[in-house]
């Protein structure tokens, strides 16, 4: 797998002047109504009414606009779309938009965002978009001279790649380089793998680069005297890499119950478990992506592209493993890492056509895709950090079932007022189950 270079890694500054300032700490965001939550980041955000309707009215995706969008339509399907608060990247406030129908999720990465705050906030980097595409050539019979072959008409095929796509020439992208993989022996002969690999700016690049593929395949089977099959992307996108980090100081950890110290042993030994076995690795990393997933649904991107990028870049070192890392620096500050493939972007696709995205960009604020991808990386750090810090003290489920009582009274029946009533009585009992329920709102009514 190549390994990304540092001199492609760039770090999204501070925000310049132009930008819009806001200061991500809402207070007691939590304890209001969905309409002065979203009166709130109006203000916050600086939205405009269409923007406000678009994330806070039912049918923001019209039914012709989705019949436009895939095949077979007979409707629309709509998820919960929250806040989470208290981000700071790079010294910059955001306020993340996600869409998620897990309870704790948002309220997890808000708190752990303020956590993150005492320390500095979130640091993080990215290297360039650079996606990569495939050009299968199968029935080569000296399929090492022709890797030779191609590599020495490298220049031919970036031209001819470029040639395809002007506007992004125009935007200093196009495909910059090739690279040429040789699989000797396989089930179906030698074969030989063109990669084109494209600087997609600020798209997230899969119809340009497919594009690119296909367009070089007639001079990829001259130069081979092979047969081209397959022309697509490739989804482990190892070049697009987006980076995070935080320290947290062992007094921001401390609870009434736990000391720091001893939260920062059981993040360790938990991170440490997933370090090492592949079973524990699934589920940490499943905590890793409760924090990008719903940032990439909210903006329009492609969430399973982002799924298969990650867990196959889990792998990379021929072992399923942890995608971030935990450890204790000199000052004895606990320290989160996580690198990943994001291949996200802001132009084409739903991010274009759906009202909803195109308001949850304009709430992140971002200037480009590797800003994008950056915010996302830290919320997805801040997720795990959320779990991990659950886990090492009272367990998974205290926290977890607290918020899903809510589901289980509305399951129940509960409306309006009843449903915190039947929801907060649940929790204290720790007896979260929809019989209960029922009990407790035939109680209340009665």
């Amino acid at each position: 797998m190549a390994q990304e270079k540092s001199d492609k890694e760039t770090t999204t500054a501070a925000a310049p002047a132009t930008r819009r300032q806001l200061n991500s700490r809402l207070e007691n965001y939590r304890n209001k109504s969905p309409a002065e939550r979203l009166a709130q980041l109006k203000e916050a955000a600086s939205l405009s009414a269409d923007d406000v309707a678009a994330l806070g009215q039912p049918g923001a995706l019209p039914v012709e606009r989705a019949n436009g969008m895939i095949e077979n339509v007979i409707g629309t399907f709509e998820l919960p779309i929250g806040v989470a608060t208290n981000f700071q990247v790079n010294g910059r406030d955001y306020l993340i938009p996600m869409v998620v129908e897990e309870p704790s999720v948002v309220a997890a990465a808000s708190y752990m965002a303020r956590l993150a705050r005492e320390g500095g906030g979130f640091r993080t980097s990215s290297t360039r978009p650079i996606m990569r595409a495939q050009v299968q050539v199968l029935r080569v019979r000296d399929p090492y001279g022709a890797r030779l072959s191609l590599l020495a008409a490298r220049d031919d095929i970036i031209a001819l790649a470029n040639s395809r796509d002007k506007v992004l020439i125009g935007l200093g992208g196009g495909c910059q380089d090739i690279e040429v993989h040789v699989f000797p022996s396989s089930a179906r002969g030698p074969m030989v793998v063109l990669h084109l690999l494209v600087d997609v700016r600020d798209a997230m690049g899969a119809n340009t680069v497919n594009t690119m593929a296909e367009s070089v395949a007639p001079l990829v089977e001259n130069l081979t005297g092979g047969e081209v099959r397959l022309r697509i992307l490739s989804n482990l996108a190892d070049l697009r890499i987006a980076r995070a980090q935080v320290r947290i100081p062992e007094a921001a950890l401390a609870t009434k119950d736990f000391s720091g110290q001893r939260i920062i042993d059981g993040i360790l030994d938990a991170y440490e478990f997933a370090a090492i076995d592949p079973y524990r690795a699934a589920t940490h990393n499943k905590g890793i992506m409760n924090g990008i997933d719903p940032v990439v649904v909210a903006t329009g991107n492609d969430w399973r592209a982002i799924e298969a990028g990650a867990h196959a870049y889990a792998v990379k070192n021929g072992r399923y493993t942890s995608l971030s890392t935990w450890e204790v620096d000199g000052a004895g500050q606990l320290v989160g890492t996580l690198e990943l493939p994001l291949a996200v972007g802001l132009v084409g696709g739903a991010t274009k056509t759906h009202p909803a995205a195109q308001a949850a960009l304009r709430v992140l604020d971002v200037g480009s895709a590797q800003e994008l991808a950056e915010v996302i990386a830290a919320v997805g750090l801040a997720q795990n950090m959320a779990a991990l810090r659950a886990l090492a003290t009272e367990g998974i489920q205290r926290g977890h079932m607290a918020l899903h009582a809510r589901n289980i009274a509305i399951v129940a029946g509960a409306e309006g007022d009843e449903i915190d009533q039947v929801a907060r009585e649940l929790a204290e009992a720790h007896d979260v189950r929809t019989d209960r329920a029922k009990e407790i709102l035939a109680r209340i009514r009665g």
